[in-house]
């Protein structure tokens, strides 16, 4: 049910959640990541993000464990990573994240807009 709401809050009001999603990102990814052009020393940067290679970002740093999980960051992927990163990415560097679903879905719709 909850994962239902969420769902339909997304199509049903993306420019209020990413409004939310950019509150959310700035209190709760801002301190190591950006959504600029560069990257930080703590986090790349998330510009473009959705739809990218896993660890594409050319300026940054990543750990072993990202580089070695491959793929493209889906909704999806996002959605799990954020959800638990050392769960669903062993050995990142990463910590953190964000436990909760309503703020994930935000985040991401967010993160979507910034390209």
């Amino acid at each position: 049910m909850r994962a239902a709401l969420v769902l339909l809050l997304a199509l049903a009001a993306p420019p209020a959640l990413a409004a939310t999603g950019e509150e959310l990102f700035n209190a709760q990814c801002g301190d190591c990541h950006t959504v600029g052009d560069a990257s930080t020393d703590q986090g790349p940067s998330l510009k473009g993000v959705v739809g990218r290679p896993v660890a594409g970002a050319k300026d940054f740093a990543y750990s072993d464990a990202l580089k070695a999980k491959g793929g493209t960051w889906t909704e999806a992927g996002l959605d799990a990573f954020l959800a638990n990163p050392n769960a669903t990415v062993p050995g990142t560097a990463m910590f953190g994240g964000a436990p909760v679903a309503e703020d994930r879905a935000a985040i991401i719709a967010y993160l979507k807009t910034v390209k």
